[in-house]
């Protein structure tokens, strides 16, 4: 379709799906780029220098984007943009107001619901981040932080990171800073990790600072550029925002092919080996609530068992929950019902779901599995550890997953 890029950002590391209250209007799981009918690009122009006419004039003007970089209380930059006909821009935040495409919320990690998102306070900027997308073949997108709010003005105040290039332009940080990780070999079967770098108000990319708001900025790093590709990780300071581009989807499984795997698993009949029931896993739309032929697992050897209460321990291991002794081999450990992964975006390859995350038992693809948990993602202000792609629970266990042992004829 020449109408749309060769792109379409996924957000991802809390839902399987769709948002626990269902996807609404801008606010949804997953946010397609299409060309607009017309262009509403920008970029920098005019330089003005402090406390002007010219710069009170462009900070004033509702029609005239501009980036206000103060540098103490009687100096500020005003910095004015431009309409680009070549770009057309989208903008991602917190923020409800119409200039915001893709209205983004925290992670909350394993959350079903959203009534434990609201008490949490937000990290993740109301004016985060803007994408510009070239209207012309390959498309390129190309991150830069902060976006503009409904007065078309970008302030940043005395405390956030900024100063001037040697090309005499001004340049900053956001607050809480936007982050991004390109994975090395594209998002393929044979993906590994990138490098976290942080993109700047004028896209450029630096290392990381030794905190997420630490005043000094990181290191410029001139190699790397802040044009996305598939697979590249947005990290927004309290959601992970996930890019897909129209030519990496062609290559993803589709919900029907999920489904199609998910029936092949129950058509196989997998018993559970000590009630000898028959196990199914339920259809894509039940995502919360186990039924009773919900397959359960092992997770400390892989074991798949329908419910039942054989080989409780009573030394409850505070982070996993109960601790459960297998019948078929003594291994003890948690003991988790299992999910079917249904963000087909997710997945590196259309294989059959034979492994699972632990410890939230979402189950996907082998190498799914294995490229999610080598990837450390940011969480909170200054740590990083990998997480489920399709709950944000933070994997835990040697590998982060394990493989599944069905009993019967799929083994």
């Amino acid at each position: 379709n020449s109408d749309t890029y060769g792109c379409s950002s996924t957000l991802m590391m809390t839902y399987n799906g769709s948002l626990p209250n269902g996807d609404r209007g801008r606010r949804k799981s997953r946010f397609s780029l299409s060309k607009r009918p017309k262009a509403n690009g920008v970029k920098p122009s005019t330089v003005h220098a402090a406390c002007t006419a010219q710069a009170a004039k462009a900070i004033s003007n509702k029609d005239q984007h501009s980036i206000s970089y103060t540098l103490s209380r009687g100096q500020t930059v005003v910095v004015e943009y431009t309409h680009d006909n070549n770009t057309d821009m989208f903008q991602i935040g917190r923020s409800t107001e119409s200039p915001i495409d893709f209205v983004v919320t925290d992670t909350v990690a394993g959350s079903q619901s959203n009534s434990d998102t609201q008490s949490v306070q937000s990290t993740i900027s109301r004016f985060a981040c803007r994408v510009m997308c070239q209207r012309t073949p390959p498309y390129t997108a190309r991150i830069y932080a902060a976006g503009f709010d409904s007065s078309k003005n970008i302030f940043l105040g005395e405390k956030a990171a900024k100063w001037k290039t040697c090309d005499g332009q001004m340049d900053g940080l956001t607050t809480n800073g936007v982050l991004v990780m390109h994975p090395r070999h594209g998002f393929t079967e044979d993906s590994k990790p990138g490098v976290w770098r942080e993109i700047s108000v004028c896209g450029n990319v630096f290392t990381l600072r030794e905190t997420r708001s630490a005043q000094q900025r990181g290191k410029m790093v001139e190699a790397e550029s802040q044009e996305l590709v598939d697979g590249s990780l947005i990290d927004l300071c309290g959601a992970t925002l996930l890019w897909r581009t129209a030519e990496g989807l062609s290559r993803t499984p589709t919900i029907k092919h999920l489904e199609a795997l998910r029936q092949e698993i129950n058509a196989a009949r997998p018993q559970c080996p000590v009630g000898f029931n028959t196990l199914a896993f339920p259809s894509m739309r039940r995502k919360d609530t186990p039924d009773e032929k919900q397959p359960w697992v092992y997770l400390q050897c892989g074991h798949v068992h329908g419910y039942h209460n054989w080989g409780s321990h009573r030394d409850r291991d505070r982070e996993q929950g109960w601790s459960r002794e297998c019948p078929m081999c003594r291994a003890t450990g948690p003991y988790v019902p299992l999910w079917l992964g249904c963000e087909a975006s997710f997945y590196l390859d259309t294989a059959p779901p034979t492994h699972a995350f632990s410890p939230c038992g979402h189950v996907c693809s082998e190498k799914t599995a294995v490229f999610w948990s080598q990837i450390p993602l940011p969480h909170g202000t200054h740590t990083f550890h990998a997480s489920c792609p399709f709950c944000a629970q933070q994997l835990s266990g040697e590998q982060g997953y394990v493989r599944l042992i069905f009993q019967g004829p799929l083994d």
